[in-house]
């Protein structure tokens, strides 16, 4: 079984963000969700691999295979098309949470945003609270 790459790190977040969000409107964002993602958590940024900024975490255990690890309760990167938010479970339950979000993409594990101003942040302080009080339900808390 191949083992998880991404691990938190001791990498600087805000060294991150100043060299890896690549323009001004997403440094801001990034910042800002900093704050936001912070006060939900109560837990201080930490990078997850090489462009992940993580919250708090959980220990895993897959359903479909023998993998398990630790992943951020939530997170974000500011990826060159779009910041990557890492907030949502996934599951049909809580396909609701998305109404009245705004203007986003989903990915396979993740929500697609241009910029903060696109969504509703007080749906998005919503939706992390609810995946939060979620994974720690499923997986206990860390």
């Amino acid at each position: 079984m191949a083992e998880i790459k991404t691990k938190k790190t001791d990498a600087s977040v805000h060294d991150f963000i100043m060299t890896f969000a690549n323009t001004e409107q997403k440094r801001a964002d990034s910042f800002e969700l900093l704050k936001i993602m912070q006060e939900i958590t109560g837990e201080e940024p930490k990078m997850w691999g090489p462009s992940i900024i993580g919250f708090g975490q959980y220990h895993y255990k897959s359903e479909k295979s023998r993998q398990e690890g630790d992943w951020p309760l939530i997170g974000f990167s500011p990826r060159k098309a779009a910041i990557s938010l890492y907030v949502f479970s996934g599951n049909e339950e809580h396909k609701h949470l998305l109404e009245n979000l705004g203007k986003f993409k989903m990915g396979k594990g993740c929500i697609y945003v241009k910029k903060l101003a696109d969504i509703n942040t007080e749906v998005l302080n919503h939706l992390m609270r609810e995946t939060i009080a979620f994974l720690h339900t499923r997986y206990g808390k860390s």
